[in-house]
């Protein structure tokens, strides 16, 4: 049986005092990080508090999950605690992202193919529903629950034993260790995932086709600018524009 370094987390670091404060501490980042990103959102199309709650909700739960999933997990591992969870985090913010993602995308295909709108992230009726809103943070919780067993069978792979003995081996501290963990990885980590996540969670609005497609409409407005064509587009309601309509003043592209 491996006995633990004296210069590593304690078996009970994780669920200590410290553990539970820098764990607070890092909750409410990751939930400004969330209030900042809707305010980041353009006026015309920013979510109302209620839908914002919603979606983020799902998120936090969703998190809450994952989070506790990690500690108890990393505790069972033998060796420095710390060191599992951080490996942990790490796949679930990297590979982990890619199967939620693809999670996602594949239950949002089926839940269209088989009309179950109730299923579909971001619509919560009119009004807005409860009952949806819990159908849909079922549906995700449960895509993260089959994620983190993917994840824990990759973590049972003998080589991450050694990974385990020098991925935190420089940090000779253990509260220091601890504070690494606990909250400086997971928030500049988090605050990505989080926005990232969102974006895929928020309903996307049938008015706003995405950024690459206003970069496309603008390059080819630039090019056939001094041609004088005018160019038709179709808006998010399948009608004609044409560029003046879309940017009624075509010398704003330039400046």
């Amino acid at each position: 049986m491996e006995l633990p370094s004296s210069h590593a987390c304690g078996k009970d670091a994780l669920t200590g005092v410290i553990g539970w404060l820098l764990q607070g501490i890092l909750a409410c980042l990751a939930f400004t990080c969330l209030i900042l990103k809707r305010f980041c959102e353009p006026t015309f199309e920013r979510r109302p508090w209620r839908i914002w709650f919603y979606d983020t909700s799902k998120q936090g739960m969703g998190a809450l999950v994952m989070h506790m999933s990690n500690i108890i997990l990393a505790s069972s591992f033998q060796g420095d605690p710390c060191t599992w969870y951080v490996i942990h985090f790490l796949l679930d913010s990297s590979l982990g992202l890619f199967l939620i993602y693809v999670g996602i995308r594949l239950s949002q295909f089926y839940a269209k193919e088989l009309k179950l709108e109730v299923l579909k992230f971001g619509e919560y009726g009119k009004p807005p529903s409860n009952t949806i809103w819990l159908a849909q943070c079922g549906l995700y919780i449960g895509l993260l629950i089959i994620v983190k067993a993917i994840i824990t069978l990759i973590i049972g792979m003998d080589f991450w034993s050694d990974v385990s003995h020098f991925i935190l081996s420089p940090i000779t501290n253990p509260t220091a260790e601890l504070t690494i963990v606990m909250l400086v990885i997971p928030f500049f980590i988090n605050a990505l995932m989080f926005w990232i996540t969102d974006d895929i969670l928020m309903h996307q609005s049938r008015h706003n086709p995405g950024l690459f497609h206003h970069l496309r409409v603008r390059y080819r407005q630039i090019r056939n600018r001094e041609s004088g064509e005018t160019e038709v587009y179709l808006d998010g309601d399948d009608e004609l524009l044409t560029v003046n309509e879309i940017v009624p003043d075509r010398s704003a592209i330039l400046t």
